[in-house]
């Protein structure tokens, strides 16, 4: 993986979630405190604005400077958790002399770790994390499967996905939404909508072949 590819990612991701505004927005203001969106959008633009720095890295450099920006860019609790996802991945690709997809996949589950850890949260408490934590976990068994790139990507989709559905009749346990109570039920979780809009549009790219 070249941080050339990092930043088409990156690309992508920003204008898929300023595609998803209003869903996003909707979603947030439901149970949420109101600045989910502003906050990843502001996280994307910062990470556009380091495409021609990033170009110059290596992949785990870069991963680790997104992260690093994003610390010092996003607001809430979302911008410490971000960070430590991808300074983790960073972490973790930096003891291999090169990246293959299992390595990619080991990267991305050390990332949710992170996650896990800094926001003491685990999947079925309403948040990012039940989209993440199965995505991670599929992710990693079939790259051991030695599965095609595009192949994963096809089969991490609908993962996500049902993901972010399973949020709709949780109870929330983090965040503002915690005190909702019952209130929650029937709405699905702004952050797990993000993850799964960030990770079909990478899936998307890599089965078309981008």
């Amino acid at each position: 993986m070249h941080s050339s590819v990092i930043n088409r990612y990156a690309a992508a991701i920003r204008d898929a979630i300023l595609a998803h505004e209003a869903d996003i927005e909707c979603l947030d203001r439901e149970i949420g405190d109101g600045d989910h969106y502003i906050n990843m959008k502001r996280g994307c633009e910062a990470i556009a604005g380091l495409a021609d720095e990033l170009n110059t890295l290596p992949a785990a450099d870069a991963l680790n400077k997104i992260g690093m920006k994003l610390l010092s860019t996003i607001g809430g609790a979302s911008g410490p958790l971000f960070a430590s996802f991808f300074m983790s991945m960073s972490k973790t690709l930096k003891t291999s002399d090169t990246i293959t997809t299992l390595q990619i996949a080991l990267a991305f589950e050390a990332g949710v770790q992170a996650i896990i850890q800094r926001g003491k949260a685990q999947a079925g408490e309403k948040t990012m994390l039940d989209v993440l934590i199965p995505v991670a976990t599929t992710f990693q068994q079939l790259a051991e499967q030695g599965q095609s790139d595009k192949d994963i990507a096809a089969a991490l989709k609908p993962i996500a996905s049902d993901g972010l559905e399973s949020t709709r009749n949780m109870l929330a346990t983090k965040g503002r939404a915690s005190g909702l109570g019952e209130r929650v039920i029937g709405h699905l979780d702004a952050g797990a909508k993000s993850c799964q809009v960030m990770i079909d549009t990478i899936c998307d790219l890599i089965v078309s072949g981008q």
